[in-house]
Formats: C-alpha cells, structure tokens, sequence
C-alpha cells in the first residue's frame, strides 16, 4: 500500500489544524473525500494523536459533516488527547512497572514484615522485582523475551526459587558485612592495646561473636523473599497484561482486566505515604497501614467498575449485537484464561458471525472509563465507555450504539499459514485478541499482520491502511506457493 509524499502529508496536516469548524475551506489533499458532496472534515488533538494524522481518512455519506474515521464516539466534545495514555500503554517494559514494585516493597518494610528482623527491608524490596528478573531474555531477541516474559519467574518454581536465591543474597550481603566490621573492630582494639599494653582498653575485649550475633537469620529472610516474589505475581495478575501463575506448569495467561499496566493513582498513593511516613517508626506503621487500605480500595473500585462494564456493555453495542458461539466465552467470570480454540473452532447456531466474548479493558487516566471490545467470529468491535453515564441505564436514552469502530478479523489459508510459524504461535500464544489483517502485492506475496488489540484497539478501523507496527503487532510474508519470506515482531 502506497503512502502520499511527505509534502502531501504535511499539506494535510496543515489543512487540518487551519480549517476551524464552519469556514469553507475545500479539502484537495485528500483523494478519499467527494467534494461534491462534502462540507468539510474536521479532526480533533485525540484523532491526530492516536491516527498520526496521515493515516487519518475522511469517509462521507450523504449530505452530513464528514468527519474522520475514528471520530471520538461522544462527538467529540469529550475527546481527551491521549497522548499520556499512548505513553503509559508502552510502559510496560521501562522503570513504571518496577517502580511500583519497589515501593510497594518499601511499603511492605514499614509493616510487622519489617520488623522480623535485620535485612528484611532489602530483601522485600529485591524480592519485589526479582521475578522480572526474565528481561535477561531479551539477549536472545524480542520474540525471547515475549515467550519466556511473566512464564516460570512468575510461578511456583519461580515463587520458591527466587525466594531462596533472594534470602541468600541479602543474608551473604549482611554476613560479610558484618565479618568486615567486626575485623575492623579488632584491629582498632589490637592497635589501642598495643599503645597502652599496661592500661586497660576503653573498648574492651574484642568481641568474636559480633558477626554471627548480627547478621539476620536465614529462615526469616527466606518466608520475607517469597512473601515479596507473591505479591510481586498478584500484582501483575489483576492486570490487563496478565500473568502465568502455574508456568511452566501451564502456560496459560490470566488476568482479571481490573488494572491498567500502570495504575497512577496507585503509584501516587505508596509514594505519598513513602513520603509522609518518615519521622518515626509509629508514624511509619499508620502511615503503610493507610497506604494499605487505599490500595485495597481502590482495587475494590475498579472490581465493582468492572463488573458494571460487563453488564452494561450489550446496552453499549445494542441490536448488532449477534448470538453467542458455541463454544463461547462466558460473561460472568473473574479471572480471564487464554489463549482459547483457533477462530474456526467458533460457530454460529445461525450460521452467521456470532460472538465470542465481550471484554472491558480498563484505561489509564479513569477507572470508570473503560475500553469495550466485542470478539466476534469474524472482526472485533470496540467503543469507550463510561459506566458513570446515566443514559447507558435510561433504555429510552440514545446511547449511540451506532457509532463504533470495528476492526476485522479474517482468518484465510495464508493467514493460517502464518500463524504455524514459531514468530505466530509465540505471538498467539501472548495475544489476547489477535486481529487479523493481510495484503497481498503485485507478486502474489501474503503480507499477515497481527495487532493485539488491548494495546492498539484505539487507534485502528477497518478502512485505514496498515499503521506503523507498534510493540504488540507481529507480521508475517508468505509467497504465493506458502513459504514464509519474512518474520517481524514489533519494530
């Protein structure tokens, strides 16, 4: 698919922040719109953001104000720019993650876990990174580190081993250093002995035993270890990311979608309380306690704010709404399992497109505003929504269901093809929902693209040309007698 010369793009770019709502200004950059029957096309900061501006295409019906095709469903008046959240989505891999590790570590240290004894501090705080300790996966490539990323780390081998190997680095750690101050301890009461052999030493006699009666006891730092290492997994589990608790065991993802990636307010909470907490032990010890309970809190909230998506969501996308599959995927459900059965398994009691499974993916900046994605036996619908809006419970209400972005998802033989590959079974294998989308060129080669749509489903509709890939996409060529030519996961 060809792209018009940066000129072109740039002229269009321009037209779009010039031409303000109301002027008559003609649109001839772009081929796709009818001047004839156009009035004008308008596009918002959110559009240009999420649609990188080129890719965004006007498509016109009748005599009605076109606008783009990824036009926020509230009309645009409450269209927010997400560029913050485009930032956050791809936080996954840099130092947010680990960063509300840690200081939930920290914040752990100031409980009773704290107070079991010396080194329990550093070893809750390791212990609360250590099974991302994974990432030395990505020495072998991003596909590596996509298939062993959140597996056995994240497990019992993984709760267990890391543990150990936590307990013993904290405990060698304070070992040495406490047979290192008690050499120097007896060299500075040999070296006060020697200046004053017939006086008694102020320090005393030397103390033998100061190594082994300081340094923190093994069994106590282990249990503190793998206390650290399970949280560390039931934080990641409440996510939309997921984690596979019983690999390799199983090597099934799970999920319970009530948590961004990265949840602010929850960083702003343990920081706040890291910070607020720090002239004494006692205050110390509320100050956690509270932090604690504000987490507790809000996982609460966004649980309820889940279920409510759920519930709401047929309201959401109204009569278009088909049949369920058999086998399908049920609503009522807490913690999500993939990956599932391959889209042919999938029929319709109709023989029609039937739907698979219903999902609400929670965004960054709201925990009431969450990202409604359809799963059907042919293509995915996705609308935002916001469980606090009063006309999604008012059955007389226009709720707009009409508007909405969908994204197909055609599995033919090349795609098939392509996804027995070891790049499409690993990315499979991750992908929650996996859009299809193919190409073929003037050489009969098959170009298969796979977006996982919890991390690109924004940005994406059925008529735009293929986007930049982005971390979560992977694609494959095959020829026209199906060899595969290429490989490529992310960039």
């Amino acid at each position: 698919m060809m792209h018009a010369p940066a000129s072109t793009a740039a002229f269009r770019i321009l037209v779009y922040y010039v031409a303000a709502p109301g002027s008559d200004l003609t649109l001839p950059a772009f081929p796709a719109l009818t001047l004839s029957r156009a009035r004008r096309c308008r596009a918002t900061c959110c559009e240009l953001t999420l649609q990188r501006a080129r890719n965004c295409r006007c498509n016109v019906l009748g005599t009605a104000a076109a606008t783009c095709s990824e036009l926020t469903l509230q009309r645009a008046r409450n269209c927010r720019c997400s560029v913050l959240e485009l930032t956050l989505q791809r936080a996954e891999g840099s130092s947010l993650d680990n960063l509300t590790h840690t200081l939930f570590g920290l914040t752990l240290a100031r409980t009773a876990l704290g107070r079991a004894g010396r080194g329990t501090t550093a070893a809750l705080v390791v212990a609360s990174n250590a099974p991302d300790v994974d990432i030395v996966a990505t020495a072998s490539g991003a596909l590596s580190y996509l298939r062993w990323h959140r597996g056995p780390t994240h497990g019992p081998i993984g709760l267990i081993g890391l543990g150990l190997a936590t307990a013993s680095l904290v405990w060698l750690w304070y070992d040495g250093s406490a047979r290192l101050k008690s050499r120097r301890l007896q060299a500075r009461t040999r070296s006060v002995s020697e200046k004053q052999e017939h006086a008694p030493s102020k320090h005393g006699p030397p103390d033998r035993d100061v190594g082994s009666r300081s340094q923190p006891s093994f069994s106590v730092l282990a249990v503190v270890s793998m206390i650290g290492v399970l949280m560390h997994v039931l934080m990641d589990l409440p996510t939309s990311y997921g984690t596979r608790p019983l690999s390799p065991f199983d090597w099934h993802w799970y999920a319970t979608d009530w948590m961004p990636v990265v949840d602010i307010y929850l960083l702003i909470a343990l920081a706040a309380g890291l910070a607020m907490g720090r002239t004494s032990p006692g205050v110390r010890r509320h100050t956690a306690l509270i932090v604690l309970i504000l987490m507790a809190a809000n996982y609460g909230m966004r649980a309820v704010a889940h279920h409510e998506a759920l519930a709401l969501a047929p309201r959401l996308f109204g009569p278009t709404l088909p049949q369920r599959c058999a086998p399908s995927v049920p609503t009522a459900r807490i913690i999500d399992r993939w990956p599932r059965s391959a889209p042919p398994a999938w029929t319709a009691p109709s023989g029609h497109r039937c739907l698979v499974e219903i999902a609400a993916i929670p965004t960054f900046l709201s925990p009431f505003r969450w990202r409604v994605l359809a799963q059907m036996s042919n293509a995915y619908e996705i609308r935002d929504m916001n469980v606090l809006d009063p006309r999604l419970r008012d059955p007389a209400s226009d709720v707009s269901w009409r508007v909405r972005v969908r994204y197909p998802n055609l599995w033919t033989p090349a795609v098939e093809r392509a996804a027995t590959t070891r790049l499409g079974q690993v990315f499979l294998g991750f992908s929650r929902f996996p859009a299809a989308r193919w190409t073929v060129d003037g050489n009969g080669i098959t170009t298969v693209r796979w977006d996982d749509l919890r991390f690109t489903g924004a940005a994406l509709a059925a008529d735009q040309p293929l986007r930049p890939p982005s971390l979560f996409t992977a694609m494959v060529r095959v020829d026209a007698a199906g060899r595969v030519i290429e490989e490529r996961l992310g960039r």
